[in-house]
């Protein structure tokens, strides 16, 4: 069992910066890959990034690649989102997730954990 709590998320103005991070509880962090999604109200949940759990490879969509950077800290147990240069559309409710299978995915339905998410408000 994998127990997620994302932290981090707040109201910033379009150019602005956010660091998301979110700490995992349990054993064998470093097995999991780790992903980042968002929702929007409205809209479906999409991919944001994910990583690996040795945290040498990574994923990101082509909407944030350039802005965003995912990382771990496998001896902190946590996961972590750098947002820079965001965007109003950017605005959405960021949830982490864990894959147990350790492979870098895009599809919500593969993660097996999830946190309960932290809001992100971008201003114009």
């Amino acid at each position: 069992q994998v127990q997620l709590v994302e932290s981090g998320g707040g109201l910033v103005q379009a150019g602005g910066s956010l660091r998301l991070s979110c700490a995992a509880s349990g054993r064998s962090f470093s097995s999991y890959a780790m992903g980042w999604f968002r929702q929007a109200p409205g809209k479906a949940r999409e991919f944001v990034a994910a990583i690996r759990g040795s945290g040498v490879s990574t994923l990101h969509a082509d909407s944030v690649k350039g802005r965003f950077t995912i990382s771990r800290d496998n001896a902190k147990n946590t996961v972590y989102l750098q947002m820079n240069n965001l965007k109003p559309g950017d605005t959405a409710v960021y949830s982490c997730a864990a894959d147990g299978s350790d492979y870098l995915r895009g599809n919500p339905h593969e993660y097996d954990y999830w946190g309960r998410g932290t809001q992100v408000t971008v201003s114009s």
